[in-house]
């Protein structure tokens, strides 16, 4: 390694780095009291525990403003300048990645978990230990240590998560490194290695992580992970573990030599990964379904929300609104604009699918939809804060207008609308990173391909039954989906139902990929809305591509950033 050139996955010793800079300042011995000193002290272990969440992604402005929806077929991101935008053009690649931070980030996160847990145990409680009034002190920071040490291996799990669905098998690295240590001495591990770790991680995590009750134990364990938070990722994983990306290589990467690092190869078949993420998911919802109750849907902006299983906290802040309120709103820049190809996914409120063919839907086109987009987005002429949207041409929101969304839609999930930016009114935001819909749709998905739309082997719940249970909450009750689907059916429906519950959610960008069908989806033009204004009430409207966008098969992975392949010989992705 030179000096002159760390790579970025030597982000995982930025730690270390800072150290050394100190020891130019301080006596070495002086700094290793204080070291000494910061591993012993328990409040400083505890805030340490908390700063391990702090690598979590940052969904709501994940690039520059952005959200990873807007690199898929959600969303139109306003600013044209943005980096985001190289995704959908396809100009990026191993040495200009927009999301390039995704590698180091997630390195520091799993460096820091390391550190975290080799030094954790050093702390000093002794002064409780021998002091028979302080038993039960005692007692409850050991339990408090050893609860952290399991959050942090849910973490570091997480982090493996997130890198090995943008690269596939990377190195498993469970020691903190130090700046001796010699990177080529790694090697990538398996794809069927890193899943097999990140699930042993959560089930370890599981057995001793609790599942609070988000409504009666917020002030202690708000936003720290959960037993909830450990089984949901072993589902999540197990699903893509299971979906095609993962398990036909030859598809997208014929003759590639490194298959075991973008594939499966654990000796068991693609039925049998469906069968194993089914029952995880049968797993959660039979230990934990009551835990996190859809009995109405809340719009997600509230913290509250009891389906959701794992969020990142914000403090408040206003940033958001400002991104993505429509242009002709006091301080709005647009931001995040839904697209057409979005706003035809969601059903009309018998549960037929929308068709611009049809005069009355194109006279009306938002008029009896599914309740989910009113919820999620903000169309023409609907009421927001203290006026109507002028999404029209030659409106206050519409086309014309400096920075006015191009798709003739605007953001709405997330967003607080009681705001006033003028004021600079803030509010507390989230990211919403685990809810149990995902779960019931992870599930639904799974049972389908395993054993077909009614098949439930001795489960409690069926493909459909689980679909269904998403649809008919209270506040959505959109139609059940029959029993008498096939099984191709049944999955376009489960995945557009994907599509509509969690849209802007940062799942569109990956599901397309893992499903294979990026080609038709990320590559086909993006599409928005041209509105005529014909009277207060009445408008034309005429859907219009607005973009051409690019997909090749290579884009299925992210490459290798290029800096650290020169240092350490790692194998690249396949294609780049």
């Amino acid at each position: 390694m030179k000096l002159y050139r760390i790579p970025i996955v030597l982000g995982l010793l930025f730690p270390l780095l800072i150290s050394s800079c100190d020891d130019l300042l301080d006596p070495k011995a002086e700094t290793k009291l204080t070291e000494e000193f910061a591993n012993i002290s328990y409040s400083n272990t505890l805030s340490r525990s908390v700063g391990l969440y702090s690598y979590l992604p940052d969904g709501l402005s994940y690039l520059d403003g952005a959200m990873m929806a807007s690199a898929s077929d959600e969303a139109e991101f306003t600013l044209e300048t943005a980096s985001i935008h190289n995704f959908n053009v396809g100009s990026w690649n191993a040495n200009s990645n927009p999301d390039e931070s995704a590698w180091e980030r997630n390195f520091e996160g799993i460096y820091a978990t390391n550190l975290f847990l080799k030094e954790s145990d050093d702390v000093d409680l002794d002064y409780l230990k021998y002091d028979p009034a302080k038993q039960q002190d005692y007692q409850n920071r050991l339990n408090n240590i050893h609860r952290w040490k399991y959050e942090a291996r849910f973490l570091r799990a997480y982090y493996y998560f997130e890198l090995v669905k943008r690269y596939g098998g990377v190195p498993i690295i469970t020691e903190p490194l130090s700046l001796e240590s010699d990177l080529s001495a790694y090697s990538r591990d398996s794809l069927a290695a890193c899943i097999r770790f990140i699930v042993n991680e959560c089930d370890s995590a599981a057995a001793v992580l609790q599942a609070p009750d988000r409504m009666t134990d917020v002030a202690n364990n708000l936003g720290r992970a959960s037993k909830g938070a450990a089984l949901g990722l072993k589902c999540r994983a197990l699903l893509y573990a299971a979906s095609d990306l993962f398990n036909k290589p030859d598809e997208w990467a014929p003759g590639y030599e490194h298959k075991e690092l973008i594939s499966m190869q654990d000796g068991k078949s693609q039925q049998q990964r469906w069968e194993e993420a089914a029952a995880a998911c049968n797993d959660f919802i039979t230990s934990l379904g009551n835990k996190y109750p859809m009995d109405e849907y809340r719009l997600i902006r509230n913290y509250q929300n009891s389906e959701i299983i794992f969020d990142r906290r914000y403090g408040s802040t206003n940033t958001y609104e400002k991104t993505n309120y429509p242009v002709g709103y006091d301080l709005g820049e647009s931001g995040n604009t839904p697209s057409q190809n979005l706003v035809d996914a969601y059903e009309m409120i018998d549960g037929t699918p929308f068709d611009w063919n049809n005069p009355e839907h194109r006279a009306n086109p938002y008029a009896n939809r599914d309740p989910r987009l009113a919820m999620s987005i903000l169309t023409n002429n609907v009421e927001f804060k203290d006026r109507t949207v002028e999404a029209w041409t030659g409106g206050r929101d519409g086309k014309g207008v400096i920075h006015a969304s191009r798709t003739g839609y605007y953001l709405y999930k997330f967003i607080d609308p009681n705001l006033d930016l003028l004021q600079n009114r803030t509010s507390v935001h989230h990211w919403v990173i685990m809810r149990y819909a995902e779960i019931l749709l992870s599930y639904a998905e799974a049972m389908n391909e395993a054993y077909g739309p009614t098949g439930n082997v001795g489960y409690r719940l069926n493909a459909v039954r689980a679909l269904n249970q998403v649809r008919n909450r209270v506040g959505i009750e959109m139609p059940a989906v029959p029993s008498t689907l096939t099984q191709e059916e049944l999955r376009e429906r489960i995945r557009n139902e994907r599509r509509v519950e969690l849209a802007f959610e940062d799942h569109r960008f990956w599901d397309v990929r893992r499903w294979m069908i990026a080609p038709e989806t990320l590559g086909a033009p993006l599409r928005g809305v041209e509105i005529t204004k014909i009277s207060d009430e009445e408008f034309e409207y005429k859907p219009v591509e607005i973009e051409k966008r690019t997909f090749e098969p290579k884009m299925y992975l992210y490459p290798i950033p290029q800096a650290d392949l020169n240092t350490t010989g790692w194998p690249q992705n396949p294609l780049w």
